[in-house]
């Protein structure tokens, strides 16, 4: 079989790929309504001749995991989907793990097109989704789709994923896991701008109760405000995310100014103008480095806010509590070395025509599931950028979509082997 002829393939059905894509878009896959574009997905997957496994997760069985995190009590109407293409044996497997969830769209009036449209303009497609993560899906399928339709077989499985709950961290791809779903590597086409990250960095969401004592306002001298005492807690955590990212060397993290941040997004406190607060709630996200473990990241934060008490004796008899919440992201690493990373680099350059850069991802993935409960080489690498992700006028280029479709089917035939 000629390398041209797939290639050749995917030119001329580029238009198709562009109208698939733009199908994925126009369903609103927001977390609980993921159903409609799986289905968009499973029409796809049939057309293309793979077994396919539908099924819905269970919440309760999962729950007792020590990665399952959710705010759901069931996932009816959130079905997962894993096609395969079986490969004639003896080659490596292979996992194209991709999401089908995406965030809500926000203002409407924010964007430029119509969030669910699909719009096609200047060589992009815009709406929410199409970067994160729908157009490197679409790259997944068509790489597939024209290897078979010009008669490329392969020795491994070809596993291709379409997962729910990526964007609340990682229940889909950990049902996934559970159902017994393993491989030789994992590719997931994240919007990485094209760039290759062997590592990836995790993330943990944490809530923060500060306490004050109350007073009438006219005679605040009384009480203690929360909400100066936040501010210490604020400087400290500050602090602590200017400790934690000076022991940070890996190379990977050259171009990120903060490898490791902690953000605090959400302040909450008060109940009167003339009040003294008496309690200030702060929510945020702290970063978990590729190498790290959740239970050490948790520790080093309680253990520096403990501390609080040193510089203020406030802390010592009212310290401020912890709880850790909502999402978390589990880290994940592989060698730069590995020769899965050194087949993807070595695609990207045959394609593009100039080396690949590395770097190890600024936000979590459900890359570090494979990595921490498998032992599965993991490798996030797609087509979109982050800029644009979560963002109005969420867009991707299909000039880059389709070079990503074209790199990912040589990874295929290189990790799996052609069966002559």
């Amino acid at each position: 079989m000629k390398q041209m002829e797939w290639k050749d393939w995917l030119v001329k059905n580029r238009g198709n790929a562009v109208k698939l894509l733009q199908k994925l878009i126009q369903e609103r896959s927001i977390q609980g309504r993921e159903s409609s574009a799986q289905a968009v997905v499973i029409e796809a997957c049939r057309e293309l001749g793979l077994e396919i496994d539908i099924w819905e997760p269970d919440a309760k069985e999962m729950s007792t995991h020590k990665n399952f995190v959710s705010v759901r009590e069931h996932f009816q109407d959130s079905p997962n989907v894993v096609a395969i293409w079986k490969g004639v044996g003896g080659g490596r497997s292979i996992i194209l793990n991709g999401h089908i969830d995406v965030v809500p769209e926000g203002d409407p009036l924010q964007w430029e097109h119509d969030p669910y449209e699909g719009k096609v303009k200047d060589g992009k497609v815009y709406g929410r989704g199409s970067t994160d993560m729908k157009g490197g899906n679409v790259a997944l399928l068509f790489a597939i789709n024209a290897l078979k339709s010009t008669g490329v077989k392969l020795k491994g499985d070809v596993i291709f994923q379409s997962v729910i709950e990526e964007e609340s961290g990682g229940a889909g791809t950990l049902a996934a896991i559970l159902r017994g779903y393993t491989a030789d590597a994992v590719l997931i086409p994240e919007p990485t701008n094209m760039k290759i990250f062997p590592k990836q960095q995790g993330s943990m969401w944490f809530r923060v109760r500060v306490k004050g004592k109350s007073a009438h306002g006219g005679t605040r001298y009384e009480g203690v405000s929360a909400l100066e005492k936040s501010v210490s807690v604020l400087e400290k955590i500050k602090e602590l995310e200017t400790v934690r990212n000076n022991r940070v060397r890996d190379p990977l993290y050259n171009g990120i100014p903060i490898p490791l941040p902690i953000n605090i997004g959400k302040i909450d406190g008060g109940s009167w103008p003339s009040s003294v607060p008496d309690l200030v709630v702060l929510e945020g996200r702290i970063g978990v480095g590729p190498e790290e473990k959740l239970d050490d990241v948790k520790k080093e934060f309680a253990d520096w806010l403990r501390s609080l008490s040193e510089v203020d004796s406030w802390f010592d008899s009212h310290p401020v509590e912890i709880e850790w919440f909502g999402a978390q992201w589990v880290p994940g690493a592989v060698e730069v070395e590995h020769p899965f990373v050194k087949l993807i680099e070595d695609a990207y350059k045959q394609v593009v025509e100039k080396p690949a850069i590395l770097e190890a991802s600024p936000w979590g993935t459900d890359g570090g599931l494979f990595t921490q409960l498998c032992d599965i080489p993991t490798v996030v690498f797609g087509p979109g950028t982050t800029e644009v992700a979560h963002y109005p006028n969420e867009y991707i280029s299909i000039d880059q979509m389709m070079k990503a479709a074209e790199i990912f089917a040589m990874v295929m035939m290189n990790w799996c082997e052609i069966a002559e």
